[in-house]
């Protein structure tokens, strides 16, 4: 059972959970509406991705040392993982919008140019997921959140 004594996993994990809920409330204050939804989405305020890997680096930099090398690799997969969640996930969730739009926009017009009857029961389709990445901020906050809550961890029980 040594994965119960994985500091650096459970920091993490406990990361990606803190952050995922903290989302509800937070988009809770301006739209007045609880969507629990956003627990198991990806993007929005704070990035569980950021949390994740600056807490995974920042419990192996307290069991391990700042001048590891296992702390070289989880700070540079941090910043990979950041990097993305700014950079290529954010712009396919732009194109996902797009895209979304050019579909609405075709299934209307053949709905229109054609005007079948209504079916019974309509074909449902799945929409490509639009909040895919984070803004910058987002991925500053996980970040501050994975390390905040690891240094928190590892006083109180560590």
């Amino acid at each position: 059972m040594e994965i119960l004594q994985n500091f650096p996993l459970w920091a993490a994990l406990f990361a990606i959970f803190f952050a995922q809920f903290i989302k509800i409330p937070l988009a809770f204050i301006p739209t007045r509406k609880f969507d629990w939804t956003l627990f198991t989405s990806t993007g929005g305020m704070p990035s569980s991705h950021s949390a994740a890997v600056t807490a995974v680096t920042t419990a192996v930099a307290l069991e391990y040392g700042l001048d590891s090398t296992l702390f070289a690799v989880c700070a540079i997969f941090g910043i990979i993982v950041m990097f993305d969640a700014t950079g290529i996930r954010r712009h396919a969730g732009y194109h996902a919008t797009v895209l979304n739009q050019l579909v609405t926009d075709f299934n209307k017009l053949v709905g229109e140019v054609k005007n079948w009857p209504q079916k019974e029961e309509e074909e449902k389709r799945k929409e490509l997921k639009e909040l895919l990445g984070h803004q910058p901020i987002e991925v500053f906050f996980g970040g501050l959140l994975g390390i905040s809550l690891t240094l928190l961890l590892n006083f109180l029980i560590h």
